[in-house]
């Protein structure tokens, strides 16, 4: 049998930053953001070996290990392992050999929740498989103890909830790791004229966000007053753009946008670089209305909102530099799965 899934990445609007902790935590945080059609995705297929097989090509790793309950962390396909380690662990499931495939349609360290998708779309194989009883909330929430406290890697609470439920997604993150989802119906049009006003420019390098999530931590544990104001209208700009994309307001939202990565690049330091500066003094000079990197900062994706009729200009422009255009749509559907019983004729069709 084979067990195919996919979770898609994410686009965080406004709000990102206050789902980390200790913010959430003391203040409440507040996200906005929206799936996309890029996704992470897992293949597992059961084998008569004796193995656990790992071929994780956005960890460049290809290894198989003797079945056993736990594999060992030691920096190679944490995601996986971690995984594998908790399920087996939680719903005491005995053991069996699999051969276990995943990758991303976006490079690690793009701002897009890479991570914490793919760890989504992991556990997502392992439900279909076994046939766990987790749904969306169970699911996101899993993946981020998985990820946060069990691997111990930095970063907020988004992600999983956003590769979980998909669409666009108005989140409340409470004390005690507590969050609710507020789905949001956007009209067809509005999503259409979104899509028509935004371009996704890939800077041409990675980041590792732990050390950037590490400097926020400390500044709203040290009370450092201007980081703490920055956050709260971060936090205030996820209100703000849920109104302006319900009302279809694109000026509105541009404004929001183009005012957050300001109080972004407050909250530590190397959120900004040469990098993302150049990408955005040649969009805004091209046209662009307002521009904000996606996730922590450091690089990866940047988010430009265009007037439609200049789209092309500011195209044109970047196609200048040494990153690329990447295109994209809004997804609706979160993270799922499906089973494949007949694997003879697959293998040989």
């Amino acid at each position: 049998m084979i067990i195919r899934s996919k979770a898609p990445l994410r686009l965080g609007l406004a709000g990102g930053g206050s789902d980390v902790s200790p913010y959430c935590d003391i203040y409440g945080g507040l996200v906005l953001n929206a799936t996309i059609n890029l996704y992470a995705y897992c293949t597992i297929e059961e084998t008569n070996d004796e193995m656990i097989t790992i071929n994780s090509y956005d960890a460049d790793v290809s290894k198989s290990f003797p079945l056993a309950e736990r594999l060992d962390i030691d920096g190679e396909a944490s995601l996986i392992k971690g995984v594998y380690n908790r399920i087996i662990k939680d719903f005491d499931i005995e053991p069996t050999p699999f051969c276990i495939t995943t990758y991303n349609d976006a490079p690690a360290g793009s701002g897009l929740g890479t991570s914490s998708t793919m760890v989504v779309c992991i556990l997502k194989a392992f439900v279909e498989w076994k046939g766990l009883p987790l749904g969306d909330y169970e699911i996101a929430k899993l993946a981020y103890e998985i990820e946060r406290k069990d691997l111990g890697l930095s970063g907020g609470k988004q992600d999983q909830y956003a590769a979980s439920f998909g669409g666009f997604n108005y989140i409340e993150f409470l004390k005690d790791d507590i969050a609710i989802v507020n789905p949001l119906k956007i009209k067809r049009w509005i999503v259409d004229e979104l899509e028509a006003s935004m371009l996704l420019y890939f800077t041409g390098r990675s980041r590792s966000s732990a050390a950037i999530i590490d400097e926020q931590k400390k500044n709203t544990e040290k009370g450092k007053g201007d980081a703490i104001e920055a956050m709260h209208r971060i936090k205030q700009s996820a209100i703000d753009t849920k109104l302006a994309l319900l009302k279809g307001d694109i000026n509105a939202f541009a404004n929001i946008l183009r005012d957050g990565w300001e109080n972004k690049k407050r909250m530590a330091n190397n959120i900004t670089n040469p990098v993302i500066q150049e990408a955005m003094d040649v969009a805004m000079k091209a046209g662009a209305k307002a521009g904000k990197v996606s996730g922590a900062g450091g690089g990866g994706f940047i988010m430009f909102v265009v007037e439609p009729t200049r789209k092309k200009e500011v195209e044109q422009a970047l196609s200048a530099l040494n990153g690329f255009i990447m295109p994209f749509g809004f997804s609706d559907g979160g993270a799922h799965g499906w089973k494949i019983y007949d694997t003879d004729s697959i293998k040989a069709f």
